[in-house]
Order: C-alpha cells, then sequence, then structure tokens
C-alpha cells in the first residue's frame, strides 16, 4: 500500500517541470492526481498516465478556481491534497520591471496559491482533514533577487503560515517548500549562459543543481500522514546554498 492509497491530489502546474514530478511520485503511492495546467497539450500526455487526470486550470483566476474546485469535489467525490506549485520566473532586472510586469507575476505566484486555498480548503474543511503544500523559493528567505518573482514568493510564504493557523483547528495542514535552483525546462529556458548555472553549482554546498524529484520527496512527506503534526513548517530545498 502506498503513502497515498486512497487520496485525491490536486498539483498545480503538474504537466511539466516540478509538477510534473509530484504527479508522478503521488500516482506511484497511490493517489488519484489532478494534474491540473494550462497548457492543453501537456495536460494530454499526462492524462495518459496511469491515476493521473489532466484538467485545464488558469491559477489566475477567481472565477476558474470557484469552478475547478467544485468540478473535482463532484467528480471524485473528495480532495485530500493540494499542491500550489504553478508560477512563472523573471530574469527582468529591476529597473525594468513596471507595473504590469508586477501584476502579472503576483497574479500567477501570488494569487494563484491564495486562491486554490480559498476554493479548496473549505473542502478539506468540510471533509475534517487535508493537507496543502504551497511552493515558495528560497528567494523568499535570503537577499536574492530584487524583483517581482522574489515579492510574489515571499507572497506564498507568508500566506502558507496565515493559512496554517486559519485552518489547522479544522484539520487542515499547510506548509510551504522553498526549493533552490532546481533543473527544469524552465530554469534552463530562463539562464542566460552556461557559466552562470556553473557559478551556482559552485557556490552550492552540495555541488549540483536540485532535481524535480528532490521537491517532490518532499511535498510527498507533507502531503503524507507521515507528517500528521506538522503545519506551519518551512522546508527548504536548495542543496545548502541560503545556509551559508
Amino acid at each position: 500500500m502506498g503513502k497515498l492509497t486512497g487520496k485525491v491530489a490536486i498539483v498545480t502546474g503538474g504537466a511539466s517541470g516540478i509538477g510534473e514530478g509530484m504527479v508522478d511520485l503521488f500516482s506511484s503511492e497511490g493517489a488519484t492526481v489532478i494534474a491540473a495546467d494550462i497548457n492543453e497539450d501537456a495536460l494530454a500526455k499526462a492524462s495518459e498516465k496511469e491515476n493521473v487526470h489532466g484538467m485545464k486550470l488558469d491559477v489566475s483566476s477567481d472565477e476558474a478556481w470557484a469552478t475547478f474546485a467544485k468540478d473535482v469535489k463532484e467528480k471524485f467525490g473528495q480532495i485530500d491534497i493540494l499542491v500550489n506549485n504553478a508560477g512563472i520566473s523573471s530574469e527582468k532586472p529591476y529597473t525594468e520591471i513596471g507595473k504590469g510586469d508586477w501584476d502579472f507575476m503576483m497574479a500567477i505566484n501570488g494569487f494563484g496559491s491564495f486562491a486554490g486555498m480559498k476554493h479548496v480548503a473549505p473542502i478539506m474543511v468540510d471533509q475534517g482533514q487535508g493537507s496543502i503544500v504551497n511552493i515558495s523559493s528560497y528567494t523568499a528567505q535570503i537577499g536574492q533577487g530584487f524583483n517581482h518573482y522574489s515579492a510574489s514568493k515571499g507572497a506564498v510564504r507568508a500566506l502558507s503560515k496565515a493559512a496554517a493557523t486559519q485552518f489547522g483547528r479544522q484539520g487542515v495542514r499547510v506548509n510551504a517548500l522553498f526549493p533552490g535552483i532546481i533543473e527544469t525546462p524552465m530554469t534552463q529556458a530562463l539562464s542566460t549562459s552556461k557559466d552562470l548555472l556553473d557559478q551556482l553549482v559552485q557556490a552550492t554546498p552540495l555541488q549540483r543543481l536540485g532535481q524535480p524529484r528532490d521537491i517532490a520527496n518532499a511535498a510527498l512527506f507533507l502531503a503524507s500522514d507521515d507528517s500528521s503534526y506538522i503545519t506551519g513548517a518551512e522546508i527548504v530545498i536548495d542543496g545548502g546554498f541560503s545556509a551559508q
């Protein structure tokens, strides 16, 4: 029996990168997994996997979240796990960041996580149990990047703490993960040069970039009953970078 047997899990941004790693691990541990994403082609491929159902979702839309949460509950009967993983990044320097850039980043990374909890946590409360895992970033804990990305991940950190106190007495746990540089298509596309990645590896005590599985393993722990007495926690997964 897997760690998530009988559970229904939602993973936003679940069709690629870190999210796809979580979807694969959760399904292998017995969960029925809803891979929520905006990329329809990637969702079609995700739906070909065993115990995985691809569903389109624009996390920046309050209305889309309301409909999505209702549909998942009606189709699967319960929602036990929510991983707010969907997000975007940017390498734009602070001197070039405008209000539109700020609003777009916050809509997806900040509001997306808030809206997910807003619409899914009440379902979990009615069930008397549930686990929410929010994906922040190591940039929310150290002085790494004076930009809208760091601000959006700082919002996720604050919201996670607040939600943990809001819903804990009703049986719903909320925790946050803080990944460092993880080797995914998104980070490869954002990287300005191989030299930059090499510098980051050299500056990391464990001397490598993180892999999606590193984040998925931690998410599995927080999603499962193994962490039944943990809420409001923060786990940094950056190879020791921020410990220096």
